[in-house]
């Protein structure tokens, strides 16, 4: 009895020991969108000054989860990467980049509370923000957002935008990459129909 107690006492530390180190190399991993790449072309501001309001979107946009549809397999089912996060929210990740690249083109990016009464307001709605496998080896980032644009309170337009990038990898790397870049093209988009848009109320 007394040689069992010891026994057991090595058998339990070493399989605590093993969970530990299994714990660690599951270790997360954090992705964001990276530095903004240098604009492909010259956009011309599209107004002095604009409000960008914090993008909106589905509850599972507002979670740092990483997700992926199999479209050969199951395009109905939305997964999540099991060890690799965003470091934060796509939500918060968009609104973010639309601000700097219509700051590039030379707009001034107001907060609402700074903003004087008739500055034009943005407001995106994320309606998906996935890595999409098309194949198990092709894949791309899938970007489409709802931009409208209002002047006290008047809907001066409306424009869905919709951006799919190839992904270099077949994994959580790979949809970062391809999800930043379809994310600036769109933010390029959303720059470009400001510029087209009739700035005045109706």
């Amino acid at each position: 009895m007394n040689r069992i107690l010891p026994r057991l006492l090595i058998a339990s530390i070493a399989l605590l020991l093993a969970a530990c180190a299994s714990h660690k190399s599951e270790s997360t991993t954090l992705f964001d969108l990276g530095p903004a790449a240098p604009r492909s072309a010259t956009i011309d501001a599209p107004m002095s000054a604009v409000v960008v309001s914090e993008a909106t979107g589905s509850a599972a946009l507002e979670s740092e989860r990483m997700f992926y549809r199999l479209n050969y397999a199951d395009a109905m089912q939305a997964r999540a990467y099991a060890n690799s996060r965003w470091s934060t929210n796509p939500l918060e990740m968009v609104t973010q980049r639309v601000k700097t690249r219509l700051a590039q083109t030379g707009v001034k990016v107001l907060q609402p509370t700074d903003s004087p009464t008739g500055v034009p307001i943005l407001r995106v709605e994320v309606a998906d923000f996935t890595h999409a496998f098309d194949s198990a080896s092709q894949s791309r980032g899938q970007v489409i957002v709802r931009a409208s644009l209002f002047r006290d309170h008047v809907l001066l337009d409306q424009q869905t935008f919709s951006r799919s990038t190839p992904a270099p990898s077949a994994n959580a790397s790979g949809g970062a990459n391809a999800l930043a870049a379809s994310t600036d093209a769109v933010a390029d988009d959303i720059a470009a129909w400001l510029a087209r848009v009739n700035h005045t109320t109706r």
